[in-house]
């Protein structure tokens, strides 16, 4: 894909602009994103194509030490979790104009998933050390 697609907070203090990488969204079941969102996180990849407008109502949460979590600091919204770097962030799918655009694709961190929930969508599952060596396959293990 290469529209730059918009969205925005509940209200619309922050909006965003991105390019999405593929036109599919992803679900994440780890306990911080549950935890998070009060659900799942369903999420776009938009790797480094991120424009923010009213960054002055962008609260940032460091939850890892290589990931941070981005809401409104008036409304709460969940919006983004990014690489620290800057060089992937992950939307909340329901944060863009038009969330139907999104295909349901791939879960992530299945081995968190609690068992009060399934979704019926044919996926790609996939386990949290799964998840974590697709994250650090390219990365150079003196600077983590």
């Amino acid at each position: 894909m290469s529209e730059r697609l918009s969205g925005r907070c509940l209200c619309g203090k922050v909006r965003f602009t991105a390019v999405p990488e593929k036109n599919e969204m992803g679900v994440c079941h780890c306990e911080m994103c549950r935890k998070w969102t009060g659900g799942t996180y369903m999420a776009v990849d938009c790797g480094a194509s991120v424009e923010f407008d009213g960054a002055e109502s962008l609260g940032i949460y460091k939850s890892s030490g290589y990931g941070e979590r981005l809401f409104c600091k008036e409304c709460g919204s969940s919006l983004a979790w990014r690489l620290q770097d800057g060089t992937h962030t992950s939307f909340s799918a329901q944060a863009f104009d038009d969330p139907s655009r999104f295909k349901f694709k791939t879960e992530i961190f299945t081995d968190e998933q609690p068992d009060n929930y399934a979704f019926a969508n044919e996926t790609t599952r996939m386990t949290g050390p799964e998840v974590i060596a697709l994250f650090t396959a390219n990365q150079d293990p003196q600077n983590g």
